[in-house]
C-alpha cells in the first residue's frame, strides 16, 4: 500500500488536528486519572477505538483505556475517585466507571487471548503495551496515546490506514482470527459503520476461514450482527458477510435470497431488492435506527426461495411466503437469543408485510381497515415504513399508484381512529356485562361470546348498547 503520508499529506494533517481537538476535550478526566495511576506507580494510555474516534473527530463520552495494572489495583486507584464502579467485565480484566458523565473502562494489557478450540474467550495478562497492541482486531484500533504525556503509539501504522479509510489486521489476519473468529464479523461491522475498505487479504482471510465462526457464541454473533445493521452503512457490511460466506454460518436465509434468475427474467433478484427495502426503510425512521424494522426489511422475502415455483404460464410465483417467512424469521432469531418481544415483532411484520396489497386497488371497506390495524397493534408504524419500503419497482406510474394508494389507507386508519380508537378495539360489552345478560358463570362460554362481539364489532364499527345486547341475545339462542 502506498504510504498514506505521501500520497495524501493533507489527509494525515487533517485527522491529526482532529484528534488534538478531541483528546483536548477529554483531558481534564483523562489527566486527573493518569495522574492518579501515575502516582501509583503505573501506566495509563488512551487506546483502541476512543483514539480512533478521536482522530475521525467523533469520540463520545465513553473512554477506553489500558494499563499495566492488575484489575485489583485498577480497583483501589478508581474507587476513591470515580462518580460510580462496576465490575462486571473484571473476569475479562476490564474495570468500568463513570466520572463527571463520561463513561470509563480500564483494562489491563492482554496477550495471548483466546483458547482457539472454545467459545469463552480466555484472559492472560501482557506487560507491555506493544504486547497489547498487536492482539487487537484492526490496525485502526490498534493505536493508543500514552497519558498524560500524551505520547502517540501506532507501531503497526493504523494512522496511515485510518487516513486510507482501510481495515488491516495488525499480524496477520489468519492468526488473528484464529485468536477470536468473532472478529471477521467485526470487520464486516466495521466497513458498515465507518464505510471503510476491508484490505484483500483480510477478505481472502475471511473466505477461507468463514467456517471458524461456528465455534462463537450465538450471542456474540447476535451482539455483532445488530451493531452492523444499526450501523450507517449496514448494506455495505451485509454484501460482505454474504461475499465471504459468513452469512452462510450465521445468517442462511440471506445469501439463499440469490436466486437464479430465470431465462425470461421474469422475477428480480430477491436479495438484491431485499437489500434495496433495507435502504429505503432507513430512510423512512425518524427516531434514529430501528432494529426491529431494519431486520424485517432485510428478512421479509426470506420465504421465496422456499415457495418458488414457476407456473405453466412461464410465470413464477411465491405462495404464501410471507407465511414461510415468518416461521423461518421466528426460527433464525430464536437460534440467534433474540428477546421473545423482538422475535415476535420481527416475524409478525414479515407476516402482514403483504396485507396491504390483498386489498385491492384503494377501495378497503371499514372493516378490513380494522382488520389491519389490528393486526397489526403497536407495530402499524413500521408495518406502514415497511410496506411503502417494499415498493423497488423501477416503473414510475406503478411506484406512484401504490404510494397513493397507502397513502388513503393511511388517511382513512387515520379518520377511523379518530372516530372509534381504533388502537384498543374491543367489543361493545365486556365479560361482566356478558355474564350478567346471559346469567351465566364464569366459563368458555363467555370467551365465544365476547370473541363473537368483536367480530361484529370489526365488521360493523361500534354498537349502541342496545344493538350490543340485543346481538349478544341473538347469538346466545343459536347456540341451541
Amino acid at each position: 500500500m502506498p504510504n498514506a503520508n505521501e500520497d495524501n499529506p493533507s489527509a494525515l494533517s487533517q485527522v491529526q488536528r482532529r484528534a488534538v481537538t478531541e483528546l483536548l476535550r477529554v483531558s481534564p478526566v483523562a489527566d486527573d486519572l493518569a495522574i492518579r495511576f501515575e502516582e501509583a506507580g503505573f501506566s495509563l494510555a488512551l487506546v483502541g477505538g476512543s483514539v480512533r474516534d478521536a482522530l475521525l473527530g467523533r469520540l463520545g463520552n465513553d473512554l477506553d483505556f489500558t494499563t499495566d495494572a492488575r484489575p485489583e489495583d485498577v480497583l483501589k486507584i478508581v474507587r476513591p475517585w470515580a462518580d460510580a464502579v462496576w465490575e462486571v467485565g473484571i473476569a475479562f480484566g476490564t474495570v468500568g466507571c463513570q466520572k463527571d458523565g463520561y463513561q470509563i473502562e480500564v483494562t489491563t494489557y492482554r496477550s495471548e487471548a483466546y483458547d482457539r478450540t472454545s467459545r469463552k474467550p480466555e484472559v492472560s495478562y501482557g506487560d507491555s503495551i506493544e504486547e497489547d497492541l498487536v492482539r487487537r482486531d484492526f490496525t485502526v484500533n490498534a493505536m493508543a496515546v500514552a497519558l498524560p504525556q500524551k505520547e502517540f503509539v501506532d507501531p503497526h501504522g493504523g494512522l496511515e490506514d485510518l487516513a486510507a479509510r482501510v481495515l488491516r489486521t495488525p499480524g496477520t489476519p489468519e492468526e488473528s482470527f484464529s485468536d477470536d473468529p468473532l472478529r471477521m464479523m467485526r470487520a464486516a461491522r466495521f466497513a458498515a459503520q465507518l464505510d471503510f475498505e476491508v484490505a484483500p487479504e483480510v477478505v481472502t482471510a475471511m473466505t477461507e476461514m468463514s467456517g471458524r465462526i461456528e465455534i462463537v457464541s450465538a450471542e456474540r454473533v447476535r451482539d455483532e450482527l445488530n451493531k452492523l445493521l444499526i450501523s450507517a452503512h449496514p448494506k455495505k457490511g451485509l454484501r460482505l458477510l454474504v461475499d465471504t460466506g459468513l452469512a452462510d454460518h450465521v445468517l442462511p436465509e440471506l445469501p439463499a435470497l440469490r436466486l437464479e434468475s430465470d431465462e425470461h427474467h421474469r422475477h428480480k433478484d430477491v436479495y438484491e431488492h431485499s437489500l434495496t427495502v433495507l435502504d429505503q426503510a432507513i430512510d423512512l425512521e425518524q427516531d434514529g435506527p430501528d432494529l426491529v424494522l431494519r431486520l424485517a426489511a432485510l428478512l421479509h422475502d426470506i420465504g421465496k426461495p422456499r415457495t418458488r415455483r414457476f407456473e405453466s404460464d412461464g410465470r413464477v410465483s411465491f405462495h404464501h411466503h410471507e407465511v414461510v417467512g415468518a416461521k423461518m424469521t421466528k426460527k433464525r432469531m430464536t437460534a440467534l437469543k433474540y428477546s421473545n418481544d423482538m422475535v415476535k415483532d420481527v416475524s409478525k411484520l414479515v407476516e402482514l408485510h403483504l396485507r396491504f396489497h390483498g386489498y385491492g386497488t384503494g377501495e378497503w371497506t371499514d372493516s378490513a381497515v380494522r382488520r389491519y390495524v389490528r393486526d397489526a397493534g403497536p407495530l402499524l408504524e413500521r408495518l406502514h415504513k415497511l410496506t411503502r419500503s417494499d415498493c423497488t419497482t423501477r416503473n414510475k406510474r406503478k411506484a406512484s399508484a401504490l404510494s397513493r394508494a397507502y397513502d388513503g389507507l393511511e388517511e382513512r386508519i387515520e379518520e377511523l381512529q379518530q372516530q372509534e380508537e381504533l388502537d384498543s378495539i374491543r367489543p361493545d360489552l365486556d365479560g361482566n356485562q356478558i355474564m350478567e345478560i346471559l346469567g351465566i358463570g364464569p366459563g368458555p362460554e363467555i370467551g365465544q361470546a365476547y370473541k363473537h362481539l368483536l367480530e361484529l364489532r370489526l365488521e360493523n364499527g361500534p354498537m349502541e348498547h342496545d344493538a350490543a345486547v340485543a346481538a349478544l341475545k341473538e347469538w346466545w339462542a343459536a347456540q341451541g
